[in-house]
Protein backbone atom coordinates (compact mmCIF):
# COMPACT_ATOMS: atom_id res chain seq x y z
CA UNK A 1 0.00 0.00 0.00
CA UNK A 2 1.43 3.38 -1.09
CA UNK A 3 1.49 6.00 1.84
CA UNK A 4 2.95 9.70 0.81
CA UNK A 5 6.82 10.18 1.79
CA UNK A 6 7.76 11.42 5.56
CA UNK A 7 4.70 9.87 7.32
CA UNK A 8 5.07 6.49 9.28
CA UNK A 9 2.90 3.57 9.47
CA UNK A 10 -0.11 4.27 10.45
CA UNK A 11 -0.07 7.76 11.41
CA UNK A 12 -1.48 8.64 7.90
CA UNK A 13 -0.21 11.29 5.30
CA UNK A 14 1.33 14.65 6.23
CA UNK A 15 -0.64 17.33 6.93
CA UNK A 16 -0.60 20.09 4.09
CA UNK A 17 -0.06 24.03 4.23
CA UNK A 18 -4.36 24.01 3.82
CA UNK A 19 -4.86 21.64 6.71
CA UNK A 20 -1.90 23.79 8.95
CA UNK A 21 -3.39 27.24 8.12
CA UNK A 22 -7.35 25.75 9.50
CA UNK A 23 -5.49 23.84 12.65
CA UNK A 24 -3.71 27.13 13.58
CA UNK A 25 -6.95 29.17 13.31
CA UNK A 26 -8.82 26.69 15.69
CA UNK A 27 -6.02 27.46 18.10
CA UNK A 28 -6.36 30.92 17.76
CA UNK A 29 -10.37 30.86 18.05
CA UNK A 30 -10.14 28.77 21.32
CA UNK A 31 -7.32 31.10 22.90
CA UNK A 32 -9.16 34.06 21.85
CA UNK A 33 -12.69 32.51 23.52
CA UNK A 34 -10.49 32.01 26.99
CA UNK A 35 -9.09 35.30 26.86
CA UNK A 36 -11.61 37.94 25.01
CA UNK A 37 -14.67 39.22 25.79
CA UNK A 38 -17.25 40.49 22.88
CA UNK A 39 -19.35 42.20 25.44
CA UNK A 40 -16.58 44.26 25.41
CA UNK A 41 -15.44 44.48 22.04
CA UNK A 42 -16.53 48.07 20.47
CA UNK A 43 -16.31 46.38 16.77
CA UNK A 44 -18.14 43.23 17.41
CA UNK A 45 -21.65 43.33 16.01
CA UNK A 46 -24.48 40.99 15.38
CA UNK A 47 -26.64 41.77 12.43
CA UNK A 48 -30.13 40.95 11.14
CA UNK A 49 -29.16 37.81 9.38
CA UNK A 50 -27.65 36.08 12.08
CA UNK A 51 -24.18 36.65 11.46
CA UNK A 52 -21.09 38.48 12.81
CA UNK A 53 -19.32 41.60 11.53
CA UNK A 54 -16.16 43.55 12.25
CA UNK A 55 -17.09 47.24 12.07
CA UNK A 56 -13.40 48.12 12.06
CA UNK A 57 -12.64 45.87 8.82
CA UNK A 58 -16.07 45.46 7.34
CA UNK A 59 -15.88 41.35 7.21
CA UNK A 60 -18.81 39.00 8.14
CA UNK A 61 -18.30 35.90 10.30
CA UNK A 62 -20.59 32.72 10.41
CA UNK A 63 -19.80 32.58 14.22
CA UNK A 64 -18.45 33.89 17.30
CA UNK A 65 -14.91 31.76 17.10
CA UNK A 66 -14.77 32.95 13.25
CA UNK A 67 -14.83 36.67 14.50
CA UNK A 68 -12.26 35.72 17.00
CA UNK A 69 -10.22 33.68 14.54
CA UNK A 70 -10.72 37.05 12.93
CA UNK A 71 -8.89 39.47 15.67
CA UNK A 72 -6.55 37.72 15.73
CA UNK A 73 -5.35 37.99 12.31
CA UNK A 74 -2.69 40.25 10.67
CA UNK A 75 -5.23 42.54 8.91
CA UNK A 76 -7.69 43.09 12.03
CA UNK A 77 -4.48 44.13 13.99
CA UNK A 78 -3.30 46.33 11.40
CA UNK A 79 -6.62 48.44 11.30
CA UNK A 80 -6.91 48.69 14.80
CA UNK A 81 -2.73 50.68 14.99
CA UNK A 82 -4.17 52.54 12.26
CA UNK A 83 -7.15 53.88 13.88
CA UNK A 84 -5.35 54.54 17.11
CA UNK A 85 -2.87 56.31 15.06
CA UNK A 86 -5.20 58.63 13.48
CA UNK A 87 -7.52 58.81 16.67
CA UNK A 88 -4.47 60.31 18.67
CA UNK A 89 -3.58 62.69 15.72
CA UNK A 90 -6.84 64.24 15.79
CA UNK A 91 -7.85 63.92 19.90
CA UNK A 92 -6.91 67.63 21.66
CA UNK A 93 -4.02 67.88 23.45
CA UNK A 94 -4.66 67.19 27.19
CA UNK A 95 -4.89 69.81 30.04
CA UNK A 96 -1.52 70.40 31.65
CA UNK A 97 -1.56 70.14 35.26
CA UNK A 98 -1.44 74.00 36.61
CA UNK A 99 1.72 74.98 38.23
CA UNK A 100 2.24 76.86 41.19
CA UNK A 101 2.77 80.32 40.05
CA UNK A 102 5.78 82.24 42.02
CA UNK A 103 4.82 85.01 43.68
CA UNK A 104 6.29 88.14 42.48
CA UNK A 105 7.64 90.36 45.27
CA UNK A 106 6.17 93.97 45.26
CA UNK A 107 9.48 95.37 44.22
CA UNK A 108 9.50 99.01 45.04
CA UNK A 109 10.70 101.51 42.71
CA UNK A 110 9.55 104.92 44.10
CA UNK A 111 11.93 107.62 43.60
CA UNK A 112 14.28 108.36 46.48
CA UNK A 113 14.00 111.98 48.25
CA UNK A 114 16.81 111.72 50.94
CA UNK A 115 17.44 110.72 54.52
CA UNK A 116 14.85 112.03 57.18
CA UNK A 117 15.19 114.33 59.52
CA UNK A 118 15.75 113.20 63.15
CA UNK A 119 16.49 113.79 66.49
CA UNK A 120 18.08 111.70 68.88
CA UNK A 121 18.47 112.01 72.74
CA UNK A 122 20.56 110.28 75.26
CA UNK A 123 18.85 109.78 78.82
CA UNK A 124 19.91 108.07 82.11
CA UNK A 125 17.40 106.12 84.37
CA UNK A 126 18.79 106.85 87.78
CA UNK A 127 16.36 104.16 89.18
CA UNK A 128 17.95 101.33 87.43
CA UNK A 129 21.29 103.11 86.07
CA UNK A 130 20.36 102.09 82.52
CA UNK A 131 21.34 104.36 79.60
CA UNK A 132 18.78 104.90 77.23
CA UNK A 133 18.53 106.60 73.28
CA UNK A 134 15.36 108.18 72.70
CA UNK A 135 15.00 108.59 68.18
CA UNK A 136 12.56 110.58 66.95
CA UNK A 137 12.75 110.04 63.23
CA UNK A 138 10.41 112.11 60.58
CA UNK A 139 8.59 111.50 57.52
CA UNK A 140 6.35 114.09 56.29
CA UNK A 141 6.36 112.66 52.88
CA UNK A 142 6.01 108.96 53.64
CA UNK A 143 4.11 106.60 51.26
CA UNK A 144 0.23 106.56 52.02
CA UNK A 145 -0.39 103.89 54.65
CA UNK A 146 3.24 102.74 55.30
CA UNK A 147 4.99 102.29 58.57
CA UNK A 148 8.66 103.08 58.79
CA UNK A 149 10.58 100.12 60.41
CA UNK A 150 13.16 99.04 62.30
CA UNK A 151 16.07 96.81 63.09
CA UNK A 152 19.24 95.72 64.83
CA UNK A 153 22.17 94.74 62.96
CA UNK A 154 25.90 93.39 64.00
CA UNK A 155 28.80 95.35 62.90
CA UNK A 156 29.95 92.37 61.12
CA UNK A 157 26.79 92.38 58.96
CA UNK A 158 26.95 95.96 57.83
CA UNK A 159 29.63 97.07 54.56
CA UNK A 160 29.95 100.96 55.13
CA UNK A 161 32.01 100.87 57.91
CA UNK A 162 35.14 98.86 59.19
CA UNK A 163 34.11 95.84 61.59
CA UNK A 164 34.33 97.22 65.63
CA UNK A 165 32.67 94.49 67.85
CA UNK A 166 32.10 97.27 70.15
CA UNK A 167 29.22 98.46 68.23
CA UNK A 168 25.95 98.09 67.07
CA UNK A 169 23.59 99.88 64.07
CA UNK A 170 20.15 100.64 64.28
CA UNK A 171 18.64 101.34 60.63
CA UNK A 172 15.28 102.92 60.44
CA UNK A 173 13.57 102.59 56.62
CA UNK A 174 10.55 104.39 54.96
CA UNK A 175 9.79 104.82 51.63
CA UNK A 176 10.55 106.85 49.43
CA UNK A 177 13.03 107.98 52.06
CA UNK A 178 17.20 106.48 52.10
CA UNK A 179 17.38 103.83 54.91
CA UNK A 180 19.97 105.32 57.74
CA UNK A 181 21.75 103.96 60.52
CA UNK A 182 23.08 105.15 63.97
CA UNK A 183 26.05 103.21 65.60
CA UNK A 184 25.02 102.30 69.16
CA UNK A 185 27.14 100.33 71.43
CA UNK A 186 27.25 96.53 71.25
CA UNK A 187 25.91 96.51 75.13
CA UNK A 188 22.79 94.37 74.80
CA UNK A 189 19.24 96.23 74.16
CA UNK A 190 16.94 95.58 77.53
CA UNK A 191 13.88 94.00 75.61
CA UNK A 192 12.49 91.88 78.43
CA UNK A 193 11.90 94.67 80.92
CA UNK A 194 8.27 96.12 80.09
CA UNK A 195 8.45 99.60 79.02
CA UNK A 196 11.81 99.19 78.06
CA UNK A 197 11.77 98.95 74.73
CA UNK A 198 9.24 101.49 73.41
CA UNK A 199 8.40 102.28 69.46
CA UNK A 200 5.29 104.25 68.49
CA UNK A 201 4.30 105.65 64.98
CA UNK A 202 2.27 109.07 64.94
CA UNK A 203 0.53 109.07 61.07
CA UNK A 204 -0.80 113.05 61.96
CA UNK A 205 2.70 114.43 62.86
CA UNK A 206 4.38 111.60 60.64
CA UNK A 207 6.75 110.91 63.79
CA UNK A 208 8.86 107.70 64.65
CA UNK A 209 9.85 107.69 67.99
CA UNK A 210 11.91 104.49 69.23
CA UNK A 211 13.49 104.27 72.95
CA UNK A 212 15.97 101.90 73.86
CA UNK A 213 17.52 101.13 77.16
CA UNK A 214 21.10 99.07 77.45
CA UNK A 215 21.68 96.38 80.12
CA UNK A 216 23.65 97.34 82.66
CA UNK A 217 27.21 95.23 83.60
CA UNK A 218 24.96 93.27 86.32
CA UNK A 219 22.15 92.21 83.93
CA UNK A 220 24.87 91.28 81.09
CA UNK A 221 26.45 87.72 81.42
CA UNK A 222 28.97 87.73 78.84
CA UNK A 223 29.22 90.62 77.19
CA UNK A 224 31.82 93.41 77.82
CA UNK A 225 30.48 97.11 78.30
CA UNK A 226 31.37 99.57 75.68
CA UNK A 227 32.87 102.55 76.68
CA UNK A 228 30.42 105.30 78.55
CA UNK A 229 30.71 108.44 76.56
CA UNK A 230 28.15 109.32 74.42
CA UNK A 231 27.83 107.83 71.03
CA UNK A 232 25.09 110.28 69.38
CA UNK A 233 24.32 113.55 70.45
CA UNK A 234 20.91 115.53 70.74
CA UNK A 235 20.62 117.55 67.63
CA UNK A 236 18.37 120.55 67.88
CA UNK A 237 17.14 120.77 63.79
CA UNK A 238 15.24 117.73 62.80
CA UNK A 239 17.27 118.47 59.25
CA UNK A 240 20.98 118.09 60.75
CA UNK A 241 22.20 115.27 59.62
CA UNK A 242 24.59 115.15 62.84
CA UNK A 243 28.23 113.63 63.27
CA UNK A 244 29.83 110.51 61.07
CA UNK A 245 27.72 108.23 63.35
CA UNK A 246 24.87 108.40 61.05
CA UNK A 247 24.95 106.09 58.34
CA UNK A 248 23.42 106.48 54.92
CA UNK A 249 22.38 102.75 53.62
CA UNK A 250 20.10 103.43 51.30
CA UNK A 251 22.36 101.17 48.49
CA UNK A 252 21.66 98.00 50.63
CA UNK A 253 18.46 96.19 50.67
CA UNK A 254 18.01 95.27 55.10
CA UNK A 255 14.57 95.16 55.25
Amino acid sequence: MDREWGSKPGSGGAASAQNEAIDRKERLRRLALETIDLAKDPYFMRNHLGSYECKLCLTLHKNEGSYLAHTQGKSHQTNLAQRAAREAKEAPPAPQPLQPQKRKGNVRKSVKIGRPGYRVTKQFDGESKQRSLLFQIEYPEIEFNAKPRHRFMSSYEQRVQSVDKRYQYLLFAAEPYDTIAFRVPSTEIDKTTPNKLFSNWDPDSKMFTLQIYFKTKAQETNKPQPPLQPIVQEFNSLNNLGPPHVLPMATQKYF
